[in-house]
């Protein structure tokens, strides 16, 4: 499974200021799922501190639809970028 660290791919990593500026985003392990079998989603955020079988399935559902994926610590840090006030396991970034 590959999702890359939040400090290695910057081309990556830069969609994270979409998520913190309010672009169109879905929040949630289920809100990503569906997303992902939409194909409506550019690129998905996994926290790494997610329970391991939801860490697995965001994963492996972003590496089968060719989305790429970046790996965020926390599921406290990810909801804070998003903008909510609970720990996020996932998020995705909409294509415009």
């Amino acid at each position: 499974m590959r999702c890359a660290p939040e400090g290695k791919r910057k081309e990556v990593f830069g969609g994270m200021e979409m998520l913190k500026s309010g672009g169109r985003k879905v929040v949630g392990t289920k809100q990503v799922l569906r997303a992902l079998k939409a194909g409506t989603v550019s690129r998905v955020y996994a926290a790494s501190d997610a329970d391991t079988f939801i860490y697995q399935q965001v994963v492996r559902s972003a590496e089968d639809a060719h989305v790429p994926c970046v790996r965020v610590p926390t599921m406290k840090e990810l909801g804070m970028i998003c903008g909510v006030e609970v720990p996020a396991a996932a998020a995705g970034l909409l294509r415009d």
